[in-house]
């Protein structure tokens, strides 16, 4: 059956959702910037799409979702993860495991830190930093288009840059090019100059401590994220008990290598079930309500 879209009215934007007909336990899917919901086509026409409720939106300022209405308080880690918590009231959702890709990943720790709905985290090209420039430094790559992120207003050769990034070599998914002229450049500025700010969770701490199972999955050549400072951090709960490099892929290895990935994101989904079963015991849950 294929997956169906839907419009979510909230009161920080109009938000469109893909949902699929699986029953079994919520995945939701976080975007990165410049993106959209269908960046995961992979993984929401497969089995995984049959066998759980697969969730994949367009954030405020993306895709087929309006700009934000308040681009100030909407435009950062902690003021997208609000407006995905709510998202997830008007959906239904009680328990739900979460994967965030890049911005996506960022967002996704935020929704650690501040729902308790949350059973299972997985991140990819994201790294989680503590607050502030310093932070910024040890966990991310330094180069000239990482500056990118900062920038309102995106060029042809911008756009160009920004999708080499993201997908290396790879074809990237169809309207990708579109997607990212049409993001909302005050999107980017928000979350660069909050983060900047330390205006949001220490995430370094929050995925340290977590309380659920955190699972890391990034691509051998990742562009963004320092795979070292990744594979140093002193996690209390690492799904796996590592962290899954996927050879040959980049920022994106969802897309680049999907056949991989996805036998990964199954093994995640199928413990994050038996996570979300009462007394499971992987691990309590101390965090405050959003």
């Amino acid at each position: 059956m294929p997956a169906i879209d839907k419009t979510i009215a909230t009161p920080y934007a109009t938000i469109r959702v893909r949902e699929t007909a699986g029953y079994g336990l919520p995945l939701l899917m976080i975007h990165g910037a410049g993106a959209s919901k269908e960046v995961f086509d992979k993984q929401i026409n497969t089995a995984l799409g049959e066998m759980y409720r697969v969730i994949a939106i367009d954030l405020p300022g993306h895709g087929e979702s309006s700009n934000a209405v308040d681009p100030a308080g909407t435009y950062s880690f902690g003021g997208f993860a609000k407006v995905v918590s709510e998202v997830l009231d008007e959906l239904s959702v009680n328990k739900v495991a979460v994967y965030g890709w890049s911005l996506g990943g960022h967002i996704g720790i935020e929704l650690l830190a501040t729902d308790p709905r949350v059973v299972g985290l997985m991140l990819t090209g994201a790294p989680p930093v503590n607050r502030g420039p310093i932070g910024l430094l040890r966990g991310f790559q330094m180069h000239r288009d990482m500056l990118l992120a900062s920038k309102e207003h995106f060029s042809d050769e911008d756009i160009a840059r920004f999708t080499r990034l993201c997908f290396r070599d790879s074809e990237p998914p169809a309207g990708f090019i579109e997607n990212v002229r049409r993001t909302d450049g005050h999107a980017r500025t928000g979350v660069f100059k909050a983060t900047m700010k330390g205006l949001d969770s220490d995430q370094k701490r929050v995925v340290e401590r977590s309380p659920v199972p955190i699972a890391m999955v990034d691509g051998e050549f990742e562009p963004v994220a320092r795979l070292s400072y990744v594979g140093n951090l002193a996690y209390q709960n690492l799904w796996s008990g590592k962290v899954n490099v996927i050879g040959g892929a980049g920022h994106a290895p969802f897309w680049e290598k999907p056949d991989h990935f996805n036998v990964l994101l199954h093994r995640f989904m199928g413990d994050m079930a038996v996570c979300a079963r009462p007394r499971s015991g992987c691990g309590s849950d101390n965090r405050r309500a959003s």
